[in-house]
């Protein structure tokens, strides 16, 4: 052996060669014990295999070990793992610093002896799992500093004493967790779409190092204590869809680091307009949709300079959009909805100067107003990054504007549930983005809806440049008129309604070039003749065509007689596309359909 050694050291570059191999082979292979219990971890799911076979453990896929061989990772998210979480498989892990089994499909319940052991655990992420029952009462280790348990299936209360005995966690993120008390590493607790219930505990807010608590889609009640003041590293407060009640916390403006506040579909209430928002410098988006609040629009939320998005929607406020709101420059989404604010018109010359607005939303707060003339906005420089605007549900009266052909970028339009009169000008049909996107399924589509007012005249044959189209909706109006050819253009279209008209004439039968049509209506108005046969139309319900007292044929019970005049109306139908339109309260909706 001493000869051997010798041989070795005789060969520095040898011995370089192999120095990773000697290390790794004393010092990186993994214990028995760690290998033992993750194997009983292994056997304890019936899942794809993990494929762990080879002798150390501190090279399996998803294990991380020290320089001692103690396995300090155990990473195994979105894996396809099925089966109950046992506390015993993972106990022996004593120096496990990270735990993520996110996204995989574990059940079973959280007892507090599965943490007994892992008193290094740092991070711990369980989140998109049908894991059940109630929180541990504590969670023992001092380091922790994530929790993710969002998106299971835990109810009750978040116990008193959970966030107590945890005094070093940092990123927390369980869907239900009241106790943070003296969480002083306490960073992210997070416990979104679960069942939990009952208060927050008082313990919370002494977590003084918590940057987010997320707690959406829970059964949380009661009010939100004024001593939220002392979590000064608070960015993010996410506490959307529970049952909040009471007055928001005076203090809450004093949290100058935070960056977003969910607060809606909520019970909370109050008059907002006496609030101090004017130390959120670093806001970006704030939400109390939904609530019952009341006053006006506090002016100091205009000095939340970084504000991106402000929704504001279906609450009690009252007065008018003011001037100050053009210090937010990187405004882009503004929704003002379901409210009782007045003057629309001051409220659009000051908004069309908003050059960073994508999304704005005024639905139903501006009740029985004038549509803002292009006489009211003359000078219109603003709105050119504007994607959605929606005017709806407010009784407003007057015409379609000129102003709104200006919004080169517009693809959502929704005038719906208004009292407009007039012809639909032709431009609408040259608008260039006019269509829907869903980011949710990566599908382009799109919606107009003209129902519910009282324009007449014809549909333009414009209407066909709007090539992205996937739902027009035109019906309970006043058209007359055919039903133009030109629609047949339109190969995305997925819905037609034109139900409640006073249209004439008969059905083109180049209706059926509409493969994608999944709903059609045309039920009352006066059309006549044979519905087109061998064609996809005959699949629709009946009810798609009542109300027609001289149409005929299937799905339709009475038969069609013979008419030598048909040629003649198929040729006329088509000639005669060209005009304006007419509704009774929609005007024009483009909305998403997902």
């Amino acid at each position: 052996m001493l000869v051997q050694a010798f041989n070795l050291m005789a060969h520095p570059f040898l011995l370089f060669l192999l120095f990773p191999y000697i290390i790794s082979t004393n010092i990186h292979a993994c214990k028995q014990t760690e290998r033992s219990s993750l194997l009983s971890f292994a056997s304890t799911l019936s899942s794809p295999p993990l494929n762990w076979t080879s002798i150390d453990c501190c090279r399996w896929k998803g294990i991380t070990c020290d320089q001692d061989g103690w396995v300090t990772r155990l990473l195994l998210p979105s894996k396809g793992l099925e089966g109950g979480i046992s506390p015993f498989s993972l106990a022996n892990l004593t120096h496990l610093t990270h735990l993520n089994l996110s996204h995989n499909s574990l059940y079973g319940s959280l007892e507090t002896q599965f943490f007994l052991s892992l008193n290094r655990l740092e991070i711990l992420d369980l989140s998109y799992n049908r894991l059940s029952g109630k929180l541990p009462l504590s969670l023992p280790s001092s380091n922790i500093r994530t929790v993710d348990v969002s998106s299971n299936h835990f109810f009750g209360a978040i116990p008193s004493s959970f966030f107590q005995q945890a005094s070093n966690l940092t990123s927390f993120n369980w869907n239900l967790a009241p106790g943070l008390g003296k969480c002083s590493k306490l960073q992210v607790f997070r416990a979104s779409h679960n069942n939990l219930s009952g208060l927050l505990p008082e313990d919370i807010y002494n977590a003084t190092k918590l940057e987010e608590i997320s707690l959406p889609r829970n059964s949380l009640h009661g009010a939100i204590s004024d001593r939220i003041a002392n979590l000064t590293n608070l960015a993010i407060l996410n506490l959307y869809f529970n049952h909040f009640g009471g007055e928001l916390p005076p203090n809450l403006g004093k949290l100058s680091k935070l960056k977003l506040v969910t607060l809606d579909f909520n019970n909370l209430e109050g008059d907002i307009s006496m609030l101090d928002f004017s130390r959120l410098s670093q806001l970006t988006k704030l939400d109390l949709r939904s609530n019952s609040f009341t006053g006006t629009v506090p002016v100091s939320l205009y000095s939340c300079r970084s504000l991106k998005a402000i929704a504001l929607g279906k609450n009690y406020l009252e007065g008018q959009i003011k001037a100050e709101i053009l210090s937010l420059k990187s405004l882009s989404f503004l929704s003002m909805s379901y409210n009782r604010f007045t003057n629309l018109t001051r409220a659009m010359k000051i908004l069309t100067c908003c050059k960073s607005l994508h999304t704005l939303i005024l639905t139903s707060s501006f009740e029985g107003e004038g549509m803002p003339s292009d006489d009211d906005i003359v000078d219109f420089d603003g709105l050119q990054n504007l994607v959605f605007l929606s005017l709806g549900n407010s009784d407003l009266t007057g015409q379609i504007p000129l102003w709104l052909s200006k919004l080169k970028n517009l693809e959502i339009l929704f005038l719906g549930g208004n009292q407009i009169t007039g012809p639909i000008p032709s431009w609408l049909g040259t608008l260039p983005r006019l269509f829907f996107i869903s980011l949710s399924y990566n599908q382009i589509s799109a919606q107009i809806d003209l129902s519910a007012n009282n324009i007449s005249g014809y549909i333009p044959a414009e209407i066909n440049q709007l090539q992205l189209l996937r739902r027009l909706t035109l019906d309970s109006n006043n058209f007359s008129g055919i039903i133009p050819d030109q629609i047949s253009n339109l190969k995305n279209l997925e819905a037609l309604d034109l139900s409640r008209n006073h249209l004439s004439g008969i059905i083109p039968s180049s209706l059926a070039s509409l493969n994608f049509l999944r709903e059609f209506n045309v039920s009352y108005n006066n059309l006549e003749g044979p519905i087109p046969t061998s064609t996809q139309l005959q699949s629709f319900d009946t009810s798609a065509f009542v109300g027609n007292p001289k149409l005929c044929g299937a799905p339709l019970p009475n038969k069609c007689r013979p008419n030598k005049d048909m040629d003649a109306d198929n040729k006329n139908n088509k000639d005669g596309a060209m005009g304006i339109i007419n509704f009774h309260g929609f005007t024009f909706l483009l909305r998403w359909v997902s």
